[in-house]
């Protein structure tokens, strides 16, 4: 099995890797070479080339942004964290997500699996002595079971897609941010502010993301007492967090403990964004590796 990939972080001409502090032991000399395109033929990210897909996607945001208020979120937190949907292992949660494609994504289309394995198998090449991150890469999106029936099959603008926070303003970089001006937040001055019902510095674990996949793992590995370290949850709650990974933005809210997390997210997003492509991975020589971790950092059985 080859995943054709070079590190970006040791790309000195990447403008983002300048301002991004990541740690000097972390940086390796070989190892992933970011493609020129997506799985489409076009640049990662793009939402405004024209395609069916782009279509699609952007209908998917424009429903995303109306709908997720701060009582939606709220509500559907409080539902979620009782963790009383059904229980199974790490590995049959990854099985499920064979039946999904993530309508939000204009990079890929192809079984959540496909990408969970790219991903993981593309850190496993560049950090062979990070295991916790490794299988970070294979988990960070299982919260996307939300979508099976079982997990009351949720429509996808309330699983998949960029997350932002609510209850405060909406930042400009959020991608088709034309459509929050149709969410009854938008106008309400409870939450129109640069705070809204936050302070600033609060910490980002006091703050109400979009509700989606990423906060639903996050609550499913830390009420299930992984022993993954606090940056494998920051990654897997805030890898859909672009307006604060690419643009810096809501910074304001964060404490100290988030700043030195963010390190880790740099480093984890090229990998998520950069390793999608239709190149296949072979799960069968893959999966003894896989089932090691889960075993080392997972209980058996967890909670959902």
């Amino acid at each position: 099995m080859t995943i054709v990939i070079e590190n970006p972080l040791t790309e000195s001409t990447n403008a983002e890797s300048k301002t991004q502090a990541v740690p000097k032991e972390l940086q390796l000399d070989q190892g992933f070479v970011v493609p020129d395109a997506n799985a489409f033929g076009h640049t990662f990210r793009d939402y405004d080339v024209e395609s069916e897909r782009q279509k699609t996607v952007e209908e998917f945001y424009r429903v995303n942004h109306i709908n997720q208020t701060y009582d939606y979120v709220k509500k559907l937190r409080e539902d979620y964290e009782k963790l009383d949907k059904r229980e199974m292992s790490i590995w049959e949660g990854i099985e499920l997500l064979n039946e999904f494609i993530d309508d939000s994504d204009p990079d890929l289309d192809m079984p959540q699996i496909e990408h969970l394995l790219q991903t993981a198998e593309a850190i496993r090449k560049d950090y062979p002595n990070e295991d916790w991150l490794h299988l970070t890469g294979l988990i960070h999106d299982l919260g996307k079971v939300l979508l099976h029936p079982d997990f009351g099959g949720l429509p996808q603008w309330s699983v998949v897609g960029d997350t932002f926070p609510v209850g405060c303003i909406y930042d400009e970089s959020n991608v088709h941010f034309k459509y929050f001006k149709s969410n009854p937040d938008y106008s309400n001055p409870k939450y129109n502010t640069k705070l809204g019902v936050y302070a600033e510095g609060c910490g980002l674990n006091n703050v109400y993301m979009s509700f989606g996949h990423d906060d639903y793992m996050y609550l499913v590995a830390k009420e299930n007492k992984c022993t993954l370290p606090s940056a494998a949850l920051f990654i897997i709650r805030y890898h859909s967090f672009y307006p604060l990974h690419k643009h810096g933005a809501y910074k304001y809210l964060m404490n100290e403990e988030d700043r030195e997390n963010l390190k880790w997210l740099h480093i984890f997003n090229k990998y998520d964004l950069y390793s999608k492509s239709n190149i296949k991975i072979d799960v069968e020589e893959v999966k003894p590796y896989y089932l090691s971790l889960i075993k080392k950092y997972f209980p058996e059985k967890l909670k959902w």
